[in-house]
């Protein structure tokens, strides 16, 4: 099975993976539609599965309302709107733990804060021209995740900082829905949210029982995966002006518009949110062996492919 960074959220039950397109696979429940802001589809074989597919919609729509920065109503648009974030609920903030966490192995590289940056980058591009550099450098100066305090009683921002959890809650999102499934007794599963978690093993006897081969576009080879996620972060996998020049990963550390670094590279982990945050913040790094370095601390993480 290859999978790309396409905007397309897929959940799928191993049996019905082995029909082609998802169409023949007898008892099958498949519903369509929209989760993620991207064109979504849940096809599963359980004897419940309408059940398990209304609340896996459900949850996916709860967690938008959490972390979304396109829903006016998301708890993060109201952060940023305000500066602060009262009573937040346990879904930001173990995602914000995760990110601190991603912040630190990645020295810096992620950095959520980036958000007022990437907007007058966005806005600039969107005229297509380049930014002012006075912009940047008054954007730079809000970026700074270690000034963001967070508890229970609420998430606060510096003045005139702004919060993305883009490179990291689609991943945060898949373990969630994956937490689901597993509650169902669903145990071979797969779910791309963007990024990619694989339950169980893939039917097909393809990576010979010992899990899901995915084979990301781009790449030859297949990593098997079992109980484990993958997630792939390019420079340039999303362009934000017309020439096709301006990537839409920032270096939050220097400001850096165009940062080099790998054209793609993957990581995984068990965590999709912490493989998705760490894909993001290493993209960043100059070589193969400086990724690894920096995952080096990180016992359940590693680095699958670095392409430049």
């Amino acid at each position: 099975m290859t999978l790309s960074r396409r905007r397309f959220l897929t959940i799928a039950s191993a049996a019905c993976l082995t029909s082609a397109a998802f169409g023949a696979c007898a008892s099958t429940y498949r519903w369509q539609g929209i989760a993620l802001g991207a064109k979504a589809q849940i096809i599963l074989d359980h004897p419940d599965a309408a059940h398990i597919s209304a609340r896996a919609q459900a949850e996916i729509s709860r967690l938008e309302g959490v972390f979304s920065l396109y829903r006016a109503d998301s708890d993060l648009m109201r952060l940023n709107a305000a500066g602060r974030l009262d009573a937040p609920s346990f879904e930001m903030l173990d995602c914000l733990a995760v990110a601190r966490r991603v912040h630190d192995i990645t020295e810096g590289r992620f950095d959520p804060t980036v958000q007022p940056l990437w907007q007058v980058v966005a806005q600039a591009a969107a005229q297509g021209q380049a930014p002012a550099a006075a912009d940047v450098a008054a954007a730079a100066d809000l970026v700074g995740f270690g000034r963001v305090r967070f508890d229970s009683e609420a998430v606060q921002l510096d003045a005139g900082q702004a919060l993305t959890l883009n490179g990291i809650a689609q991943g945060y999102i898949a373990d969630r829905v994956a937490q689901l499934l597993r509650s169902e007794g669903i145990t071979d599963v797969l779910i791309d949210t963007g990024e990619i978690a694989a339950l169980g093993v893939a039917p097909d006897g393809s990576a010979n029982g010992a899990g899901w081969p995915v084979t990301i576009a781009g790449e030859s080879a297949a990593h098997v995966l079992r109980d484990r996620a993958i997630a792939t972060s390019a420079l340039m996998g999303t362009v934000l002006d017309g020439a096709g020049t301006q990537g839409h990963i920032l270096d939050p550390r220097t400001a850096t518009l165009r940062p080099r670094g790998a054209k793609q590279l993957s990581v995984s982990s068990r965590s999709a949110a912490l493989a998705d945050g760490l894909s993001t913040g290493l993209s960043m790094v100059d070589t193969a062996q400086e990724a690894r370095d920096l995952l080096s601390i990180v016992k359940d993480a590693r680095l699958e492919s670095f392409i430049t």
